[in-house]
C-alpha cells in the first residue's frame, strides 16, 4: 500500500489513459490536461482502457514516484470522462486499490450469530 500522508488530495483522471506512458508522461499529462501541478504533493490516479490496471503518480518533496496495480480479475470503478478530474479520499483511493467500488463500499459479509 501507499504510505499516504494525512491531508494529501488524491485525483481520478477520467477516462482511460494509455498505459506505456511512464513517469514523465504522465506528469506531462498533469500539467497539461488536467492543468495541474505534478510536483504539489498530491496523487494522480490514471486508468488503463481494460480497466484492470491503474497508475498512480506522486512526488512526495524529494521526487517522483509511480506505483502501478493490476487485478487479477474484475475492473477498477472509475468516473465517466463527462466528470473530469474528481477528487476521492485517500479511504477511497484504499478501498478502489482492494477492487472495491469506492462510491458506494460495503460490507459484503456480517456474521448472524456470536458463538
Amino acid at each position: 500500500m501507499i504510505p499516504v500522508p494525512s491531508g494529501v488530495r488524491v485525483w481520478l483522471a477520467a477516462g482511460h489513459t494509455d498505459m506505456r506512458r511512464g513517469m514523465n508522461g504522465l506528469a506531462l499529462q498533469v500539467q497539461q490536461a488536467l492543468e495541474r501541478d505534478p510536483h504539489a504533493g498530491d496523487l494522480y490516479v490514471f486508468r488503463g482502457r481494460r480497466g484492470d490496471l491503474v497508475k498512480v503518480l506522486w512526488h512526495d518533496g524529494l521526487g517522483m514516484s509511480l506505483y502501478a496495480k493490476r487485478l487479477e480479475r474484475g475492473h477498477f470503478i472509475w468516473p465517466t470522462p463527462a466528470d473530469g478530474t474528481v477528487a476521492i479520499s485517500a479511504s477511497q483511493l484504499a478501498y478502489m486499490l482492494e477492487g472495491i467500488d469506492w462510491r458506494h463500499p460495503q460490507r459484503t459479509w456480517r456474521p448472524e450469530m456470536a458463538g
